[in-house]
């Protein structure tokens, strides 16, 4: 079963942007998240992983939050996109080969999984180096 084109939309945007559904779901939690937390991975994390499932062990490492707004992500034809490229800390020892990212819901730990996809090209990650997502990094729901 697939969801409409417009209810993925309005799906992307109560999680990225915290924008009601009319009649369906709503933003107004005790606490609701207003950051969600982006990872890089070595590998897949898979639908069953969590963000710290093969998650970036360089020096200096750690996730990034973004704004759960439109001032933090663009929703547009079933994607979503962050408005301003995402730069992770400048690694200070140690490597890696970042190959996928995640949005999840803490800064650290094995917390939930939102969302993963690929980064391509691969990013090698060694001293001096600090990862970075365009805003053409994308997550897609169909």
């Amino acid at each position: 079963m697939s969801k409409g084109d417009t209810f993925e939309n309005d799906l992307l945007k109560l999680i990225f942007n915290a924008t009601a559904i009319a009649n369906i779901a709503d933003n107004a939690a005790t606490s609701p998240l207003t950051n969600l937390f982006v990872a890089l991975h070595t590998a897949d994390p898979g639908e069953t992983g969590t963000q710290a499932t093969s998650e970036a062990t360089y020096t200096s490492y750690a996730r990034v939050s973004v704004a759960r707004t439109s001032g933090g992500w663009t929703v547009s034809a079933n994607s979503v996109s962050p408005v301003a490229t995402i730069s992770f800390p400048a690694c200070t020892g140690g490597t890696n080969t970042i190959t996928h990212f995640s949005v999840g819901v803490a800064t650290s730990g094995a917390t939930k999984l939102l969302y993963s996809g690929t980064v391509t090209p691969n990013i090698s990650v060694s001293t001096g180096v600090t990862p970075q997502l365009a805003t053409s990094s994308t997550v897609t729901e169909d």
